[in-house]
Parts: C-alpha cells; sequence; structure tokens
C-alpha cells in the first residue's frame, strides 16, 4: 500500500533533501511540495493525501504554522496524518500538537531526518491512527516535572491506567465513562488522582490533559 504524503517546508535545501529521501523509500509517494501554510492547506485539497510532512515554522508569519496546519485538518481532514518537524526541544509544541488528541500525530525533532526509517516508522504510525513524540521532548518534560528514570506511570492503578489510555484517544469524560462502564463522576475522581500522581495539579486543565497523554506515550514507546 502507498501512502501519499504532502511535505511543506519553506527551506529550499531541506524541502528537496526530503522529498530526495523519502523517494527512495518503497511504499511512500510525495503528492506534493509546498513552501507556505496556505499552499499546504490548498494542496491537502487537491491531492487528498494520506498523510502531512511539515515545518513547525514557515510562512506568512513563521511561527506555528505547522501545528495550525494541524489543528485545521483534524477539522477539515481528521483521516489525514500529520508529521511535524521541528528543531525545538520545548514541550510547549508539542503539547499545541496534541490539544485535540493524540490520534494520526507526530512529533519529531528535525535531526531526525538523518534517521530516515523512525520518520517513515512515524509518517506510517499517523495514517493509522497512531501517535510519535521525539523521545527528547518526553525527556524534556519528565525533567522539568522532577521525575526520575522511573515511569511516571508506575504509580497509577490497573483503572487510572484505563482512564489515561482513554484520555490518549482524545475522549472526552463522558466518552471515556461510556467506554469503560463508569459514571462520569468516577472518571472525574479517578482523572484527578491521576493528575494528582503525576504532579500536574496546579495546571490549567487542558494542559494537564495533554501533558498526562505525552507522558503514557513515552511510557509505551519506551
Amino acid at each position: 500500500m502507498v501512502v501519499r504524503i504532502v511535505v511543506a517546508e519553506d527551506s529550499l535545501l531541506v524541502r528537496e533533501g526530503i522529498e530526495r529521501l523519502l523517494g527512495k523509500q518503497d511504499g511512500i509517494e510525495v503528492a506534493a511540495l509546498c513552501v507556505d501554510l496556505p499552499e499546504l492547506l490548498a494542496a491537502v485539497e487537491e491531492h487528498r493525501p494520506d498523510a502531512v510532512l511539515t515545518d513547525i515554522r514557515m510562512p506568512p508569519g513563521n511561527t506555528d504554522e505547522g501545528i495550525v496546519a494541524a489543528t485545521t485538518l483534524r477539522e477539515t481532514h481528521p483521516n489525514i496524518g500529520v508529521v511535524v518537524l521541528s528543531q525545538y526541544v520545548e514541550p510547549t509544541y508539542a503539547l499545541a500538537l496534541l490539544d485535540g488528541g493524540s490520534q494520526g500525530r507526530a512529533y519529531l525533532l528535525k535531526e531526525r531526518l538523518s534517521d530516515v526509517e523512525q520518520l517513515v516508522q512515524a509518517i506510517h504510525e499517523v495514517t493509522t491512527g497512531g501517535s510519535v513524540i521525539d523521545p527528547k521532548v518526553v525527556e524534556s518534560l519528565v525533567e522539568a516535572r522532577g521525575r526520575s528514570t522511573h515511569s511516571p506511570l508506575e504509580h497509577l492503578t490497573p483503572r487510572e491506567l484505563e482512564v489515561l489510555a482513554e484520555i490518549a484517544q482524545g475522549k472526552n469524560n463522558a466518552a471515556v465513562a461510556a467506554s469503560l462502564v463508569l459514571s462520569e463522576r468516577a472518571v472525574e475522581k479517578h482523572i484527578n488522582s491521576l493528575f494528582s500522581k503525576l504532579g500536574l495539579g496546579e495546571e490549567p486543565d487542558v494542559h494537564r490533559r495533554v501533558k498526562a497523554v505525552l507522558l503514557y506515550l513515552a511510557d509505551r514507546e519506551g
């Protein structure tokens, strides 16, 4: 099965390098190359790819266009996977990427371009609804929370782990309750408990949910 992708990168050298790199891989077809956000969104409408590989910063604003693209596509084309390439280890960008759920989203550092197998794996992962977060980003998040080398999830109960797994799929409390045959009140209690155990008790709710998902994904990949 051939995975068709649209690539968005404003640097000519990087853009052409990605095209050559992926062009040598069996099962991947580069449908279009784009230099900015409007061109990327237009290419998606024209080619309807399986996935998008995008730089995090590009014209017109050179701020967070890759995140904007991922957010937009979640609404307009929810089945299209998105791999965001970034030079920033700071977890804030990854948190923003996963704000609406982790399905079909990957956040990789640009240095991973030297590891074509990892890049290709991330592309295939997002096309099947999976998630990939660069290990260095997760390490930064864990270090910021003062965690040890042990898994940050080791103190969660089996039920709390089940609830967290459901949250990682982008489900709200009602959907989690329905899936696990629990009351919404019980789900809220489990969520508050796991937030506390993960050291996320003093942050805005949306950030707590996304950071908990990041830690869950890191633990699963490890």
